[in-house]
């Protein structure tokens, strides 16, 4: 294949090199909120250097068929990718903001007073979580059932619904800004909890919690890559031609 771009986004090496969200997740790349910058950029922000990402980047390239499998986000309809959103996404995501609720003021009331980083913790995961409820209802309620309706104006050659909102990039610069500001407490949590990593004398619960929560945001991050990068790009595209 063609040497890798370094001065091309995350986000379009995120979109278009299968596993590389993955192989993102593990070096510490920002492919969904922070996808806009060029990967050069951001290997040298973190200290990386970008030969080894290059090369890695190249390899899954090279190990990926021509043909895109079914369940490529990129290659869903978009009405199938709003329902897989929801089917997935966003049900993991509201199952897990219970449960860690309840987790996390098991572990505060048997910790808290030694450690009042958890404290801290559960507030922010609190804000966490009253951000990210009403956002996926508002996705579900608004901005979902518009994107089918988009597509299916535009399969039966029918001019784009009219929405409320007057164009689909007003709900979509919305959705992103909620994103950042997701991020950034996501980022916060990890900070406190020193990359999830529990000390050495932590119970069951301690360890379960930090599991957990690193396992809500590596799924809120394939979340967001799969909203801001492939389905806000794609809808505004869809909107335009119709």
């Amino acid at each position: 294949m063609n040497a890798i771009d370094t001065n091309r986004t995350v986000r379009d090496w995120a979109v278009e090199v299968p596993g590389a969200t993955r192989y993102f997740e593990k070096v510490g790349i920002d492919y969904c909120c922070g996808g806009a910058r060029p990967l050069a950029e951001v290997c040298a922000e973190r200290g990386i250097d970008a030969s080894v990402v290059v090369a890695a980047l190249e390899a899954l390239a090279d190990q990926a068929t021509p043909a895109r499998r079914t369940d490529d986000p990129a290659a869903m309809t978009l009405t199938a990718l709003v329902d897989h959103i929801e089917s997935t996404h966003h049900v993991f995501t509201t199952n897990e903001l219970a449960r860690l609720e309840a987790l996390f003021d098991k572990v505060c009331n048997a910790h808290g007073d030694r450690r009042p980083e958890l404290i801290e913790m559960r507030n922010v995961f609190r804000e966490l979580s009253a951000d990210l409820l009403p956002h996926m209802g508002k996705e579900e309620q608004v901005l979902f059932p518009y994107v089918r309706a988009l597509e299916a104006a535009a399969k039966q050659y029918r001019p784009a619904p009219k929405p409320v909102f007057g164009t689909v990039r007003n709900p979509i610069r919305m959705m992103m800004m909620e994103h950042d500001a997701a991020g950034e407490l996501l980022a916060r949590l990890r900070a406190l909890s020193s990359d999830y990593v529990p000390p050495a004398d932590a119970c069951v619960s301690y360890g379960t919690l930090f599991r957990a929560l690193a396992e809500l945001e590596r799924d809120l991050h394939t979340h967001i890559h799969k909203e801001n990068n492939i389905l806000f790009p794609r809808a505004a595209t869809l909107e335009e031609g119709t």
